[in-house]
Order: structure tokens, then C-alpha cells, then sequence
């Protein structure tokens, strides 16, 4: 079966385009404003929604990220209430929904009800960034049964035959970490040159998914310069540093739209 995933990327490839993939924590600040704002996201021309799911322990996230989960399981987000999220902003949209998790979530809600309950909400799959493909064979077939597929994450010290071990399980796209360390700016440059080669390692060891890039990617600029070597780019902490300095005010659904078509007019 076709998957929304799938269209989406094809349209784009056949267009010329690259997709413009984008994080947002699930009920940060609240359920309401939350809502609100990825409405407002995928009216602006988001290609794909990452849909953080929020945890305590988030081990590959920066600070704009870690704080954005705390707000938001302060504000009582659970995976039941992230899902209800999903539902809720189905009925306005047709944007592909990928759930972006740690395992310990998911495998407490249930990994086989979790995947039933995922795909009637209208989500379209998984990333679970501590799940290695050695571990996964509790939850692939779970999402498999549902015609989901699971991103699967390649990092710069990641070998060539490693790459293909994770390209064999991947589905959907495959998520291209452009630099060592967690989420967010930090002090670390993009090294274009390095993105470039890691790529073209990928491409040879997969061949056959789109290839997204992320971590770190900020601005217009950075898309303008990392967009001819993907199929997609990821921007993350960028996006959720807005909602830190908006939260609260009546603008913030707007000022994320804007940021939206600013990186969409850099691809």
C-alpha cells in the first residue's frame, strides 16, 4: 500500500522539490495551543510533521528541546493524549504524522496497541531514536501489521556496513544525522563537505529511501546549502525555540507559520 509518506516524497521528487520536514514537541506549551500551532505549521507548507512525543530522559535532544518536552509533560502529555493530538489534527490536515519517541513510552503503552491505536489516529509512523535495529523485532512487525514504517537514523561514525543493516529494516525515509552530538545549534558548525560525503555513503548502502537530513539546521541559509545533497530536511530546535520565546502570546501560531515559509522559500 501506498502511504501518504510515500506520495509525498513522489510528488515533491517529480516536482523538483525537497521535503521540508519539521519537529514540534506534542503539547507544548498546552493540548489547545498545541493544536493550534501545528494547524498553523501545516497550512504553512510543513511536508512532513515529527511529532515529539515527550519524555524525561531525552538522550539525543539539546536544551531547546529537553525544556519544550518538560513544559509539555507538565501540561499532562501522555503517548494516549499525543495520539488524541493526531486524531484531532487529522481532521484538518492530510500532512504526513511521523511519531518521533524514546522506547520506554511506547513499549509501557504497548507496542502492538500502540501501533492499531497509532494508525486509526492517522499517524503515518515511528521514529524511535534509542531503538537499534538489533532490538526492534518487538516493534517492527507490531507497525508492519499496520503499514507503518520505521525511521531508522544514520550518524556520521556510522560504518558503511552498519548503514546498510539499517537501511535493510528502514521505511518511509531515512533520517541522516548531519553532525556528532545532540539536537539544536550548540557550538558545532554544519560541515557541508562532510554532510555531502556521509550522503553519498548512504545513497550506496541504501539506495533505494529518500534521504533526510538533520541536527542543527537553523535557517534559510542552512536549507539553501544542504538542500541539493537530500530528499528532505529536518529542522528541529529552530522551530521550538519559538515556541519557548512565544508561549503564551496570541502570535505564536503565526510567528512558526512565518518561520515555516521563510525555510520553505531557502528550498
Amino acid at each position: 500500500m501506498t502511504t501518504r509518506l510515500d506520495t509525498t516524497f513522489a510528488t515533491l521528487k517529480a516536482a523538483g522539490h525537497k521535503a521540508l520536514v519539521g519537529y514540534i514537541t506534542a503539547g507544548d506549551p498546552d493540548f489547545d495551543t498545541s493544536l493550534t500551532l501545528l494547524r498553523a505549521a501545516c497550512d504553512a507548507g510543513l511536508d512532513v510533521l515529527e511529532l515529539g512525543i515527550p519524555f524525561s530522559d531525552p538522550t539525543s535532544d539539546g536544551p531547546v528541546i529537553q525544556a519544550a518536552a518538560l513544559r509539555a509533560l507538565k501540561s499532562g502529555m501522555t503517548v494516549a493524549r499525543v495520539l488524541k493530538l493526531v486524531r484531532e489534527l487529522r481532521r484538518h490536515t492530510e500532512t504526513p504524522i511521523i511519531l518521533f519517541s524514546y522506547y520506554n513510552p511506547l513499549l509501557s503503552y504497548g507496542l502492538d496497541r500502540l501501533a492499531k491505536d497509532a494508525a486509526s489516529a492517522g499517524a503515518d509512523g515511528f521514529l524511535v531514536v534509542d531503538l537499534p535495529p538489533e532490538e526492534a523485532e518487538e516493534f517492527a512487525p507490531a507497525l508492519a501489521a499496520v503499514n507503518m514504517p520505521l525511521i531508522r537514523l544514520i550518524a556520521p561514525t556510522t560504518p558503511p556496513g552498519r548503514m546498510r543493516l539499517i537501511a535493510q529494516g528502514a521505511g518511509g525515509f531515512l533520517y541522516v544525522i548531519t553532525r556528532t552530538g545532540v539536537t539544536g545549534a550548540g557550538a558545532h558548525a554544519l560541515d557541508p563537505a562532510a554532510i555531502r560525503g556521509e550522503v553519498e555513503s548512504v545513497r550506496r548502502a541504501s539506495g533505494r529511501l529518500p534521504i533526510c537530513l538533520g541536527f542543527g539546521i537553523r535557517t534559510a541559509d542552512d536549507v539553501r546549502a544542504l538542500a541539493p545533497m537530500a530528499d528532505g530536511l529536518v529542522v528541529g530546535s529552530a522551530l521550538m525555540k519559538i515556541v519557548e520565546e512565544h508561549a503564551g502570546k496570541p502570535d505564536l501560531p503565526q510567528k512558526v507559520a512565518s518561520f515555516i515559509r521563510e525555510l520553505k522559500q531557502g528550498l
